[in-house]
């Protein structure tokens, strides 16, 4: 079985694949200070209720866009399964082109990501991932990875109203809201959250199509995801487990 691993600022995520097909998967709460041992209980815990076995894995990959986690994570493969994980970045095989000025600087998140849509879809793709940060990618028709954009995250902004204006409360972005102009603070922020992020989906989605001269297929992934494309008009498809699937794509090219 392979396990893949995409280790985010705000969540880890796990997956288990055996013959193309995910057997199961996991979200946590990334936490900068875990160790190797940590993991390891951590990772028994996950299995035991799935009735699979940390023997059972063969293979391992990651993308990991937190710098101190990579470490622990590779110990924790070496130690406790016994294997060398593969990691994802700029001088892996992908079978895509990345068109970047400095391809170092590109997210494994975002390669992973642009990689499983371009397998999926074979043509020009605008690649939206709600994470901490809201990314924009676009591939190209052929296959390139031609750069994009990165804004805030949903709820990093929901946090920073929070944080820097006194009287705002926090707020957990929780569902659509009943109306634009809302009655109380609470719905006021969300519709703020939820209508703006909607609109600036479209408008860097707009912009880029226009750049291009292309007409793009817009593909989202990350939590929030299905909230945003209920808001908005360019977001054509939802892909839950877009980043796993890449990460089992990119193994496959870089396995023996």
């Amino acid at each position: 079985m392979l396990l893949c691993i995409d280790i985010g600022n705000t969540n880890i995520v796990l997956g288990i694949f055996k013959n193309d097909s995910m057997v199961n998967h996991w979200r946590i709460r990334t936490e900068r200070d875990m160790t190797s041992d940590e993991l390891s209980i951590l990772v028994s815990n996950l299995f035991f209720p799935s009735h699979l076995k940390v023997k059972d894995i063969k293979d391992i990959i990651i993308s990991c866009v937190v710098p101190p986690l990579l470490n622990p994570f590779k110990e924790f493969c070496i130690l406790h399964l016994n294997k060398e994980p593969m990691i994802v970045d700029h001088k892996l095989n992908t079978g895509m082109a990345i068109k970047y000025d400095n391809p170092k600087e590109v997210g494994a998140d975002r390669i992973v990501n642009a990689v499983a849509a371009y397998q999926k879809y074979k043509k020009g793709l605008i690649v939206v991932d709600f994470g901490t940060a809201t990314t924009f990618d676009y591939i190209s028709a052929d296959g390139a990875y031609e750069g994009g954009a990165i804004a805030p995250g949903i709820i990093i902004s929901a946090e920073a109203l929070f944080q820097k204006a006194s009287k705002l409360p926090r707020v957990e972005i929780f569902a659509r809201p009943k109306t634009v102009i809302a009655k109380e603070t609470m719905n006021s922020i969300n519709s703020g959250l939820v209508y703006g992020y909607a609109g600036l989906v479209d408008g860097i989605v707009d912009r880029i199509k226009t750049e291009k001269g292309a007409a793009l297929t817009v593909i989202a992934t990350g939590g929030l995801a299905p909230l945003i494309k209920s808001e908005s008009r360019s977001i054509e498809h939802i892909e839950k487990f877009l980043t796993l699937e890449g990460l089992k794509a990119i193994h496959k090219l870089n396995s023996p």
